[in-house]
């Protein structure tokens, strides 16, 4: 299968979590940052990126708590970063859960250059959200 036509199938067959938090993102909805999903990047897709502020967003699932997954996962961050990009992780039922969090700490990343550069991550790769 090809990489454009695995896209295809992952803007048709979107989690929850990835529809719900593309409607936030999408049009430039988001404090008018623009957002694509599905994006290929090298031989990855990634969920979500703001290329401006290089900024990939990651949705993950409980599959991605499997010690194999997590060190695929941890690999193909560095591959992203390697490219100049900042990628947060979060797990799906935060954004289903806690939303606004989510968008909080997603725009504290975009708005402040300095929170990029240092941003508090959970020994996991994922944005740490405040329950």
């Amino acid at each position: 299968m090809s990489l454009q036509h695995f896209k295809r199938q992952l803007r048709t067959n979107q989690t929850d979590a990835e529809s719900m938090l593309w409607y936030n993102l999408r049009a430039k909805r988001f404090c008018n940052f623009k957002f694509r999903r599905q994006v290929q990047i090298r031989k990855y897709i990634v969920d979500f990126v703001c290329h401006e502020h290089k900024l990939i967003i990651e949705l993950d699932g409980g599959q991605h708590n499997e010690t194999l997954i997590r060190l695929k996962d941890n690999v193909r961050t560095k591959v992203l970063e390697s490219e100049g990009y900042n990628v947060i992780r979060f797990w799906n039922h935060d954004v289903l859960q806690n939303r606004d969090a989510v968008l909080d700490k997603i725009f504290t990343i975009l708005s402040n250059p300095l929170s990029r550069a240092t941003r508090d991550l959970s020994h996991k790769g994922r944005g740490e959200i405040m329950q």
